[in-house]
């Protein structure tokens, strides 16, 4: 290896971090604003695509005897439904469609992330922040136009003593503001960071193939390493969209009714 590669990859040739470079495909500015289509936008194009096949096509014919897509649709379709009805309660289901399309949306990033060559849009701060940052504005509008001013007594827990009011209210309202920072980089960073140990592994594999001779054999254990790496990354890319959905469903619940 050239010195210049092993500085560029740690010493594998291989750059970790070069999986998250943000291409341009078609410049596009508009009034000085640069509003270019991305292979960050190319994906979550992707992912929307791939969401609307799932539901539309897959429940066109509506079999009585549901096929394997059909029957991904309605699990899927019922695990939200279970979800937003146990966290939020009748009142939430009319909220159903955004918490699904929310859900579907993180879930469907993330898987497709994992395919190899492809680009993981959740692994981008921006990305997350501008999800959990609309979702932290609707919720506390819809506080405020359901319960007016009253929607405050959500930072001033019942039974609260006089002497602890200030303390708790200042505690109560920075672990609210904080609540669109948690959720973006709870799922960008778990993103991230997973992407970034495969490929760290995947170059030490290269690294010794390259190598040759007997460093062939050293090979099998970050390969080995990967593989049940990719398996957990699969379990996390999923635990990630139920957090995020059921979070969205908490905060739901606390401005339907002040919990």
């Amino acid at each position: 290896m050239s010195a210049s590669a092993d500085q560029e990859g740690g010493g594998l040739g291989i750059d970790p971090m070069h999986q998250f470079e943000v291409h341009t495909i078609i410049d596009i500015n508009i009034a000085g604003i640069n509003a270019s289509f991305t292979n960050a936008s190319l994906w979550m194009v992707i992912a929307a695509a791939s969401i609307v096949a799932l539901t539309v096509f897959a429940m066109g014919g509506r079999a009585m005897v549901p096929g394997r897509w059909q029957s991904v649709a309605e699990m899927s379709y019922e695990f939200v439904a279970n979800m937003v009805r146990d966290n939020v309660g009748t009142a939430g289901q009319a909220y159903f469609p955004f918490i699904f399309t929310l859900f579907m949306f993180v879930l469907f990033s993330n898987m497709l992330g994992m395919i190899p060559y492809s680009f993981t849009t959740t692994s981008h701060i921006i990305v997350t922040f501008a999800l959990a940052m609309f979702i932290f504005v609707a919720v506390t509008v819809l506080g405020f136009v359901k319960h007016g001013a009253h929607y405050l007594s959500l930072f001033v827990p019942k039974g609260l003593p006089a002497v602890l009011l200030p303390l708790i209210v200042v505690i109560e309202v920075i672990s609210y503001l904080s609540r669109p920072i948690s959720l973006s980089v709870r799922l960008f960073a778990n993103m991230m960071a997973g992407h970034t140990m495969l490929k760290v592994f995947a170059g030490f594999v290269i690294g010794f193939i390259g190598a040759g001779g007997a460093y062939i054999g050293l090979a099998a254990l970050p390969l080995a390493f990967m593989v049940a790496f990719t398996g957990l990354e699969i379990l996390v890319a999923f635990l990630q969209a139920y957090v995020f959905a059921i979070l969205t469903c908490i905060y739901l619940n606390d401005a339907l009714h002040l919990h």
